[in-house]
């Protein structure tokens, strides 16, 4: 069993690691709403999620072939880990904030790169950060999709 306190260092490791801000890590977390060893779907594209953080089963071929193991065995780390579910998302959020350029549209990639679902989760993630007293913001904000000139895209 993980204690609440081993929990919160993985995180905080885990945005150090990947140099992501660890309010960010947790709002995602909290909009998620996993839990260690739950496995929800099938999506409408076949896929799972697993653990803490939702990694979509999708990410498993890339894993364990980088981890050279099964992709039984990289499921269960992933969904019943939560140290390593922490890592993995992480790492996942750390590229999509990568490819798309700015930390709000990394948040909205990690759940889509679709604007019209990747916005209100981002909007979702901010919310949590915004109620949980992580963040302090002007009134009313919200995220925005990128102007044409920004890049933004999928």
């Amino acid at each position: 069993m993980l204690t609440a306190q081993t929990f919160a260092a993985c995180v905080l490791l885990a945005a150090s690691t990947y140099q992501v801000p660890e309010a960010i890590v947790i709002g995602i977390m909290n909009v998620e709403g996993g839990r260690i060893g739950q496995e929800v779907g099938p999506n409408k594209n076949g896929t799972y999620d697993l653990g803490p953080m939702q990694v979509n089963t999708r990410w498993l071929p890339e894993l364990q072939k980088a981890w050279k193991v099964s992709e039984k065995t990289a499921r269960s780390w992933v969904r019943d880990d939560g140290c390593v579910n922490v890592h993995v998302a992480t790492w996942i959020l750390r590229q999509k904030i990568d490819a798309a350029g700015s930390l709000w549209e990394g948040v909205a990639a990690y759940h889509s790169t679709t604007p019209k679902h990747g916005i209100p989760y981002a909007n979702k993630v901010l919310a949590v950060l915004d109620n949980k007293g992580l963040i302090a913001r002007a009134s009313g904000a919200k995220a925005q999709p990128p102007s044409p000139n920004q890049g933004g895209g999928s």
